[in-house]
């Protein structure tokens, strides 16, 4: 018992300066962003005295139709983005499981997108999608799939599904390495004998390849949910929140309110419910993690 007291009082003296860095980097700014929006600053009384208000910031950012309509538009975002992330994800790393020449070499160029950084990755997608020139206007037109180039961009109607394609891009090799691997810990031998029984390929998808991976599709959905939801810096390449708020998000809202707008106690309000949203699934996440170990 004093021995493992001991390696205990050793293990949590290493952990301390985690603890500390985490708590001075990441706990205080949580803790000044939620008690900044019980009061209201503003860049008026930002040297002066901020009154408390309660809960009026709450109020009045729920009472916000940008608000609400970044809320939409970012719940859009997330689902779309993750579908077709995870579809075209899941159907490459099915393709590159196979044994045939150039499947490491094709894998290894789709990283590429992953790779990038957003930065680069907006500014290319902003130029694709450009009205007069763009890339992909340019090409619809020659395959004459369109007779006048398509407002990308700059139309409201657009604009969403222009920057979901560009993270689709992003993401679709974060899901095909991750399927990927799943699929590497499936023992051959099942697919044989189910193939010796009869099983077509439909059947071993379904009643063996798909149950197998549940783990690891439920854990990259979460985290790919995550990782989505929290989107600032593609929209703010790409569209900056327009055309009309079109893409306007909860990060990017939450931004502009604080360092366009200076009303630092709305954007902190608006900041602490995309937290809020982001810590409940992370419970979820930390809960099905937990579930697997003990399985």
């Amino acid at each position: 018992m004093r021995l493992k007291l001991t390696e205990r009082t050793y293990s949590n003296f290493f952990v301390l300066p985690a603890l500390i860095f985490l708590l001075a980097m990441v706990g205080y700014p949580m803790y000044e962003n939620i008690r900044l929006s019980f009061y209201d600053m503003n860049v008026m009384n930002i040297a002066g005295v901020q009154s408390f208000v309660g809960l009026d910031n709450y109020q009045a950012l729920l009472n916000d139709d940008i608000f609400r309509k970044s809320t939409t538009n970012t719940l859009i975002y997330t689902v779309f983005s993750i579908l077709f992330q995870f579809l075209i994800g899941f159907a490459l790393a099915l393709l590159f499981s196979q044994k045939f020449q150039l499947a490491e070499r094709l894998r290894g160029l789709v990283m590429i997108s992953w790779l990038m950084p957003i930065t680069v990755t907006g500014l290319m997608f902003k130029f694709i999608f450009s009205l007069n020139g763009g890339i992909m206007n340019e090409l619809l037109m020659k395959l004459h799939l369109i007779q006048h180039p398509i407002e990308w961009l700059v139309n409201p109607s657009n604009a969403l599904w222009s920057v979901i394609i560009a993270n689709t891009w992003i993401g679709v090799p974060f899901n095909m390495i991750l399927i990927t691997t799943g699929l590497t810990t499936i023992p051959k031998d099942i697919y044989e004998s189910a193939a010796m029984d009869g099983a077509t390929v439909v059947k071993r998808f379904f009643l063996i390849t798909l149950p197998l991976l549940k783990p690891a599709i439920k854990s990259l959905l979460v985290l790919g949910f995550i990782y989505t939801f929290k989107v600032f810096d593609l929209v703010v390449i790409m569209t900056n929140g327009g055309p009309v708020d079109s893409t306007e998000m909860m990060s990017t809202y939450a931004y502009k309110l604080s360092f366009v707008q200076y009303k630092f106690s709305e954007g902190a309000t608006a900041a602490n419910f995309l937290f809020v949203i982001l810590f409940i699934v992370s419970l979820g996440y930390l809960k099905l993690v937990g579930k697997e170990e003990v399985m």
